[in-house]
């Protein structure tokens, strides 16, 4: 599953030997929103059916807001989804410092000594690790609900703000809206009878 954005997530890492590699991805193309403390959530759309989980995911709400014409996978329809989650903050810390450890390796940047970040690549590592994190959040959800995605994923808040507000170690809240079919496997599981032995009987008192 990939952000809907034309910044590759791997670059930041596996090209980060010149300055090009940390260079400002462009905006996600979606609502900008007022960074206060957090940045404000996009409203939930009206309408749409709960989707209930196969699997516990804390902080985490699916809807399914209808079949989009045409569209099939897996052999099964497709659906866009409304995706409420919580990106945990500990996961984006552990993602924050591998990739400066990574990028450090192969760091060289004209004025610094090799190995060394300057600060004003900072920021762009912290978008890295929050946009990580936010990705992995959603390709959780998926399974967790019984999805397959079509591989694209909409965040509907502007990530670089939340970035540029971030404090390191806080969770992220965010939504997005994704387009994905039923897993028809986990839809068997869901529709198949279910079945019950005499010991799970209730036992009728003897009059």
């Amino acid at each position: 599953m990939k952000l809907n954005t034309p910044f590759t997530l791997v670059a930041l890492v596996a090209a980060s030997a010149s300055c090009s590699a940390f260079v400002m991805p462009s905006s996600f193309g979606v609502r900008t929103t007022t960074l206060q403390m957090a940045v404000e959530l996009i409203a939930e759309p009206a309408g749409g059916e709960e989707v209930t989980a196969f699997d516990t995911m804390p902080a985490t709400r699916v809807k399914d807001m209808g079949p989009v014409l045409g569209e099939t996978s897996y052999g099964e329809p497709v659906h866009e989804f409304w995706l409420s989650s919580e990106a945990d903050g500990t996961y984006i810390k552990e993602i924050r410092t591998q990739v400066s450890k990574d990028a450090a390796k192969k760091a060289n940047f004209p004025g610094f000594r090799k190995g060394q970040i300057p600060p004003y690549a900072q920021p762009r590592m912290t978008m890295f690790a929050v946009q990580e994190a936010i990705v992995k959040t959603c390709e959780g959800a998926v399974s967790a609900y019984g999805l397959k995605s079509k591989g694209q994923v909409e965040v509907k808040e502007d990530v670089k703000e939340i970035a540029d507000g971030y404090k390191m170690g806080d969770s992220v809240e965010f939504t997005a809206v994704f387009q994905a079919a039923y897993d028809p496997k986990k839809k068997k599981v869901a529709n198949a009878p279910s079945t019950t032995t005499s010991e799970d009987e209730p036992v009728t008192p003897a009059e």
